[in-house]
């Protein structure tokens, strides 16, 4: 997939296009029912298949105070979207004076001048896009008819009709814990990705040593407690049979030992001879096991963890890692 961020810089093999857009967080099964429709009809009418999104993220241009956090920030989101089959991703940086542009504007100069785009495929509820947040897909149909595209609309898709699919339910769900329910709308496992640090080296004293993921890490954290999942050594080729390992992971600031920084750590199940500091992983939460809990002893502490371990043995025995 070529990515690129200046619609003037579109390479000739990419235009004419079908294209979609849209900010695309968590790349979620609502996303791909639109991506999907997006490469058929490239396929179909034999055209390369682009998508346009933004950065930053809008609501961090217009609702700073509310600190939207994001389910797949950056390179994350952008590795989702390549895995769906695009041909082209352009990135376009949001900006007050982007977001002047009245909904016609926007249209012409993105997907009729710039990618020259011959079918536009957008989600039923496509809607708040240009100046005043005007644009819809009765306005998308009406300059489609105008500039000679085709505006192809993919309907709503949720749980048997009932919920939508949507971003917001996707970080309502991490905000509770609820990984599974997450899952669900996204298609896999929640997934975060970070680097391998040094941290207070309690679980090695205590007999689990854990992967300390750096506080850069990307994607959104669910809420604090234990989960069941999985984790992937991205350095490591995909055959390598030590790649993907079944963990306990624990997301909190480690209230028995009054800790005050909120880390992401991971024990891999029944091993105490990997060495990961400086490597980057993947964290995929699969089921939550329990609540942080402060504990009055580290004997408590030990019976707790023990119990844990168990259930997320017995949870990933069934789960076949995605």
């Amino acid at each position: 997939m070529h990515r690129w961020t200046d619609p003037a810089q579109t390479p000739d093999s990419l235009r004419p296009c079908v294209a979609t857009f849209g900010n695309f967080d968590g790349v979620h099964r609502g996303h791909r029912a639109v991506l999907g429709r997006l490469v058929e009809e490239g396929a179909r009418h034999g055209l390369p298949s682009v998508a346009v999104t933004f950065d930053p993220h809008p609501a961090a241009l217009f609702h700073r105070e509310k600190g939207l956090p994001l389910i797949t920030p950056d390179t994350l989101r952008d590795e989702l979207l390549a895995d769906t089959g695009l041909d082209g991703l352009l990135v376009l940086e949001f900006t007050h004076e982007f977001a002047d542009q009245t909904p016609e504007d926007y249209v012409v100069r993105t997907f009729v001048e710039a990618l020259q785009a011959k079918v536009l495929v957008v989600g039923e509820d496509t809607r708040g896009f240009g100046k005043g947040y005007t644009g819809d897909v009765d306005l998308l149909r009406e300059l489609g008819a105008r500039h000679g595209f085709e505006v192809v609309v993919v309907n709503d898709v949720g749980d048997e009709g009932l919920h939508r699919w949507s971003s917001s339910a996707v970080r309502e769900h991490l905000a509770a814990g609820r990984v599974g329910a997450a899952a669900g709308i996204l298609g896999r496992p929640h997934q975060v990705v970070g680097t391998v640090v040094h941290g207070a080296h309690r679980g090695r004293d205590l007999g689990y040593p854990t992967a300390n993921l750096d506080q850069d890490a990307l994607g959104l954290v669910p809420a604090d407690g234990v989960y069941a999942g999985w984790m992937t050594r991205l350095d490591l080729p995909a055959e390598h049979a030590d790649r993907t390992l079944p963990s306990a992971i624990s997301v909190g600031t480690n209230p028995t030992f009054d800790g005050t920084v909120r880390t992401v750590e991971a024990y891999v199940l029944d091993r105490t001879d990997l060495d990961l500091y400086d490597e980057r992983v993947a964290i995929d939460f699969v089921e939550h096991i329990r609540p942080t809990l402060r504990f009055d002893s580290v004997e408590e502490l030990l019976t707790a963890m023990a119990g844990d371990i168990e259930q997320c043995r017995q949870v990933l025995k069934t789960v076949v890692p995605s």
